[in-house]
């Protein structure tokens, strides 16, 4: 994938998005309810979107339907203890049709931030357009704390039931124990 494909599907999803450009094509402008999305350009081989949290939905619905990135790879985060919002989620979509991947990165606040105290990290989920986004955001609920509004199934994926804090966070204490808890059997051998 040449760069000048990249450019040429930056412009059409941009202007699918009736994102309006910048006056200065190399001035980053903040994003606002105007401007939800903002293109980073291409970063490492991928086309990185930044966007605000509301035009996350509406966005990879259209990456879907009108762009063919028929594929969710996965959900991630990156915690910035001292930014505010805190973290990022990060989204990575293929094209089986095209053969190209994309990034979305979306900023959320932290609970209990000092500017917004009554915000959750939360974001909108995606499982009403990818099936397999529910198990990608369990394990960024378990690693992170971000809860996906919609998800119905936010059960530790990777943790146990009972494990205290988000080990991936930069604030997890790393000496810190966690409380015993009981063997449970697995639900396959409750059932007979």
């Amino acid at each position: 994938m040449t760069a000048t494909v990249f450019t040429q599907l930056e412009q059409s999803l941009l202007q699918s998005l009736q994102v309006p450009a910048p006056p200065d094509a190399d001035e980053a402008l903040p994003l606002s309810p105007e401007r939800p999305v903002r293109s980073l350009g291409v970063q490492h081989g991928i086309l990185v979107l930044e966007l605000l949290p509301e035009a996350l939905v509406r966005v990879a619905r259209g990456l879907r339907d009108d762009f063919g990135f028929d594929l969710f790879l996965d959900v991630t985060a990156v915690d910035w203890p001292d930014r505010t919002p805190r973290f990022d989620v990060v989204y990575h979509f293929y094209s089986t049709t095209h053969h190209v991947r994309i990034r979305l990165k979306v900023r959320v606040h932290q609970a209990a931030d000092a500017t917004a105290p009554d915000v959750r990290p939360e974001v909108e989920t995606l499982t009403g357009l990818y099936g397999s986004a529910g198990y990608m955001e369990r394990e960024c609920h378990d690693m992170y704390g971000i809860v996906f509004r919609g998800n119905a199934d936010l059960r530790p994926i990777l943790l146990y039931e009972g494990f205290v804090g988000h080990p991936l966070r930069k604030d997890y204490p790393k000496q810190q124990e966690q409380p015993l808890v009981p063997y449970r059997p697995p639900q396959s051998a409750l059932v007979r």
